[in-house]
């Protein structure tokens, strides 16, 4: 006799695993979570593996199909798994703290519910959709002690500028001045960056500047690969928030983590790159630019290049910029 599961069966057993899963997530959302854990919990059994009779049987049961993930897209549930990038996922899976938040989640967290929110079970009605805010996000980081950093740092530097900004800034890590202010780009090299940025027009409150790192690292070292683990989600966080046309990467780490990328800063600038549909150009840093000043030719020329893609997606500068 067959004992294989009829079709019946496994399909209304995969529609409830689904509802199941929709309303959990649909739950978390209303209570303002947007980072879920991929780690596996010490409290609950691992899943058991499918009935080897099940795999030989109905083997697409139990392996993503295409069609079955272009059609999950469209449920609001499954657009937590949908969106992130290939290279950011392949990335999160060597740093577990990388997979509390993906832009996907992030995504999710745009939509989430407002304190109204809900879903009608009877109606099955999408809550109330509402924006992510830079608020929310340096809520959400809070009194930071996500990674070592903590315990040697003065204060958390988050960002500044206009929430409104179409021009984003990234650079690498605070430093001394920074770390003592609160404030990216307030030392020597955050004065050059100032006049970089007037000379295109613009102003430290008309864009917005943050950095991959949120803490300084002691005696500005290097950031460690735990330390950008943990902290590169609040950066991903400001950029869906902000959602710039156009974001200049100062120096090769914050390009580097934008773009996915272990290339030196000198084969990445000079051109557009892409990051989840914004225009990045990679450039020295400033910091870099101070101790070799015969390079700050090539800084400008690439500051030109992000002058004239604003000004041909319709943004006009402030000011007039300099020549």
């Amino acid at each position: 006799m067959d004992s294989t599961p009829a079709d019946g069966d496994l399909r209304a057993e995969l529609a409830r695993c689904v509802a199941g899963l929709r309303t959990l997530l649909e739950r978390h959302a209303r209570a303002g979570a947007w980072a879920v854990s991929a780690a596996p919990s010490p409290e609950l059994d691992p899943a058991p593996d499918p009935p080897e009779e099940l795999v030989s049987a109905r083997p697409e049961l139990v392996s993503a199909r295409p069609e079955h993930a272009e059609r999950a897209a469209g449920h609001p549930a499954e657009q937590l798994v949908m969106s992130a990038r290939p290279e950011h996922a392949e990335r999160a899976a060597g740093h577990p703290a990388e997979q509390l938040v993906m832009s996907a989640a992030l995504e999710r967290a745009r939509t989430a519910a407002t304190d109204e929110g809900g879903v009608d079970a009877d109606r099955g009605a999408e809550p109330p959709r509402r924006h992510l805010t830079l608020v929310d996000v340096r809520t959400e980081l809070g009194e930071c002690t996500r990674c070592k950093l903590h315990t040697t740092r003065n204060k958390i530097v988050f960002g500044v500028g206009s929430a409104e900004a179409p021009l984003m800034f990234v650079g690498e890590a605070p430093g001394a001045d920074e770390d003592r202010i609160g404030q990216p780009f307030v030392g020597k090299a955050g004065q050059l960056l100032d006049k970089m940025i007037e000379a295109m027009g613009w102003t430290r409150d008309t864009v917005y500047i943050a950095n991959v790192l949120k803490c300084r690292p002691p005696g500005n070292r290097n950031p460690e690969p735990d330390e950008v683990a943990q902290c590169f989600p609040f950066l991903l966080a400001q950029i869906m928030s902000l959602r710039p046309r156009v974001i200049v990467a100062l120096g090769r780490p914050a390009a580097n983590a934008l773009l996915s990328s272990s290339a030196p800063i000198s084969a990445l600038r000079g051109r557009f790159h892409d990051h989840r549909g914004i225009r990045v150009m990679p450039t020295f840093h400033p910091a870099f630019l101070l101790r070799s000043p015969d390079r700050k030719r090539d800084a400008w020329s690439d500051l030109k290049q992000v002058m004239a893609e604003l000004e041909r997606l319709g943004i006009p500068a402030p000011r007039p910029a300099r020549s």
